[in-house]
């Protein structure tokens, strides 16, 4: 497999590569000015208690400015932005595997794996039934909006968009439904946990298989379980990056599904889904089996921690460019137009994440 097959730059094509270096600059500057202003705000005490990561700040911010100044220079700009939502993307999600090691499903045991599992795969399921069928939501909707609140949030949603063939306005709506319900989280998870302490005697760590294995970033993981302890948000952080894990198997299975679908695309409404069977080719997310590849070389612990603690930046500001990126294509006047049912079938999620997310871990 060559590099150009699994990331097909511009730099990487025919051509003079200086005369595309200098188209890309502009449009990468831009992202990565949004990605270091909406670093150092993450990094503020108020925005950092609230669960609001770099990631979330970088989409809010490139809408804020797609939508008013991006206009005078989306000329110059526009082939860079399209570099760091795309290419740059699938690079930050093969970097997130420095995050995780195999060691951390051994961590959470087969109880937790079992919870996080049966946690991915009932919330993406219930959004597919309710999102086509009840609510009438195109196929790509449901899927970006089922994988953000099962998975990981913001990055499940980038990840998972490739696959299902989203447009940015698609991924937008997915991410605002994230950072409603997940911000919502962090301030909910645990005013519950001192009203069930007493009623079903919940210790600080199945509180934070609780949180882990339902909440849908690891920032507001790690804001709900640190809301009642260090040792809470470790069980937390651990639960959830064994979630995290996966992704990659998740967006395996998605392309076969999708190639599997009436029509063969995920643009495929639930009420266009009667036609004959057409035969379509299997995309590979190569990028997930990277992340997969890039987390078992961290799993035998041969990775300096300088260069780990290296890399784990550079996944930062790629993944936050990515946003920005995204941001900055996206129409406010897109977003507005998919009205009311997206936000309807993430509420039904997340009432499913805190209520049955809290029977799964009760019963397990």
């Amino acid at each position: 497999m060559s590099l150009a097959h699994l990331f097909p730059l511009p730099l990487l094509h025919s051509g003079p590569w200086l005369a595309r270096l200098k188209r890309l600059v502009p449009g990468l500057l831009l992202c990565a000015a949004i990605a270091w202003l909406a670093s150092e705000l993450a990094a503020l005490p108020w925005f950092a208690s609230h669960g609001l990561s770099a990631l979330t700040l970088a989409i809010v911010i490139g809408m804020l400015v797609g939508n008013t100044v991006y206009g005078w220079v989306q000329a110059p700009a526009a082939a860079g932005v399209g570099l760091s939502k795309q290419q740059l993307l699938r690079l930050g999600i093969i970097l997130y595997g420095l995050r995780l090691t195999f060691q951390d499903i051994a961590a959470v045991g087969a109880t937790g794996v079992l919870i996080d599992a049966l946690m991915l795969c009932s919330t993406f399921v219930l959004a597919q039934w309710l999102g086509q069928r009840w609510l009438g939501l195109d196929a790509r909707t449901s899927i970006l909006v089922g994988a953000g609140s099962a998975i990981c949030g913001a990055a499940a949603v980038l990840a998972t968009a490739p696959v299902a063939k989203a447009r940015a306005d698609d991924v937008a709506v997915a991410i605002a439904t994230v950072v409603v319900f997940g911000t919502l989280g962090t301030f909910l998870y645990p005013v519950l946990y001192q009203w069930l302490v007493p009623t079903l005697q919940m210790t600080e760590a199945g509180y934070g298989l609780w949180v882990g294995s339902t909440v849908h970033e690891v920032a507001q993981v790690v804001a709900a379980g640190g809301a009642i302890s260090s040792s809470a948000a470790d069980t937390a952080v651990v639960a959830k990056m064994v979630r995290v894990m996966m992704l990659a198997p998740f967006l395996i299975v998605l392309s076969l599904w999708l190639a599997k679908r009436p029509g063969g695309d995920a643009s495929v409404g639930a009420d266009q889904a009667k036609g004959p069977v057409q035969a379509r080719q299997i995309t590979i997310p190569w990028f997930a089996l990277g992340f997969v590849a890039v987390a078992g070389v961290h799993s035998l612990g041969i990775i300096p921690p300088q260069a780990l603690a290296i890399g784990v930046q550079w996944d930062n500001a790629l993944l936050t460019m990515a946003m920005a990126g995204l941001g900055l294509s996206t129409h406010v006047r897109s977003v507005r137009a998919a009205g009311i049912k997206p936000l309807l079938l993430a509420l039904v999620l997340f009432v499913w994440l805190v209520v049955g997310g809290l029977a799964v871990n009760t019963w397990l």
